[in-house]
């Protein structure tokens, strides 16, 4: 991903300033939504959480992880994705074209599904942190994202700098856990409508409003079926004390049974889905104009 467009801008560069700017859209428009799934799915019931009040409560952390977020996973994603082509196109440089284009409808959705996971992982480096204090202002344990975050600082003197560290990324492994498969669903979903697409128009790369519908849809089936592993990455981030996965798991079960990894699935889609059109169609159009595609 070293070559120059048409406008001056590496595919990094561009990468990076329209993964910025799409992350930020997406988490401020949506917000409110986010706000009401994290409420349902807190073990302290919706109305206890704050029901329908202060949906923008914690936002100050989300506007601060977004952009460095979003920004981190497309540089990522990216970048992976070309070399993975690159390393198909020289390791199958010697073969005719037809078993190359045989490989590539096989190899394309797996380097994908490659690139999304390891941007993910990258992102959740920013993503984590400023999840655990926006979910804890957002299930109202704290006035605000400063609170939640002077909070957590101020338990330094009991469990050590370490302990601040683990306490700011509660929830990692299991964050990891429910991102991966989503984004591996997601992305060559997403990607694969893409270059139907240009294949039926003739066009070179797609369009804002067709990447944004596309990735409406993505989005829509990543999210329903990840939504177990949503509700128990936001139980582990709400509890008052540390958890393992495996004991909140089957202590979730016990007391609610399997219906309570389905709690927030309609918000969840429905912010997902939206979140899909606005955080892809914003990404292509920045990313379009970047490269002097559009």
């Amino acid at each position: 991903m070293t070559s120059v467009s048409a406008s001056g801008l590496s595919p990094f560069t561009s990468a990076l300033f329209a993964g910025a700017l799409a992350g930020t859209t997406v988490d401020l428009s949506l917000y409110p939504i986010d706000t009401l799934k994290t409420r349902l799915q807190s073990s302290a019931g919706f109305y206890p959480s704050g029901g329908f009040r202060g949906v923008y409560a914690g936002v100050g952390s989300a506007i601060v992880g977004s952009a460095p977020g979003a920004a981190l996973f497309f540089v990522t994603y990216e970048e992976v994705k070309s070399r993975l082509r690159l390393l198909r196109e020289n390791v199958g440089g010697n073969r005719s074209s037809s078993e190359r284009s045989k490989g590539k409808e096989w190899a394309e959705p797996v380097e994908h599904m490659i690139a999304a996971s390891a941007g993910e992982v990258a992102a959740c480096a920013v993503r984590v942190p400023t999840e655990v204090v926006k979910q804890r202002a957002q299930a109202a344990q704290h006035p605000s994202s400063m609170a939640a975050l002077h909070f957590i600082l101020a338990q330094r003197a009991s469990i050590g700098a370490l302990g601040v560290w683990r306490e700011m990324y509660r929830g990692w492994a299991i964050t990891i856990t429910r991102e991966v498969p989503f984004t591996a669903i997601q992305f060559p979903l997403w990607e694969a409508m893409k270059s139907w697409r240009r294949r039926t128009s003739g066009r070179s790369q797609s369009s804002a409003f067709e990447s944004g519908v596309f990735g409406s849809i993505a989005g829509a089936v990543a999210a329903g079926l990840t939504t177990p592993l949503d509700v128990l990455k936001t139980r582990m981030m709400l509890a008052k004390e540390r958890q393992a996965a495996l004991s909140l798991f089957a202590r979730i079960w016990g007391e609610s049974g399997p219906k309570a990894f389905m709690a927030g699935l309609g918000p969840r889609v429905m912010w997902i889905s939206g979140g899909g059109a606005i955080f892809l169609g914003t990404y292509q159009w920045a990313f379009n104009i970047m490269t002097g595609i559009a």
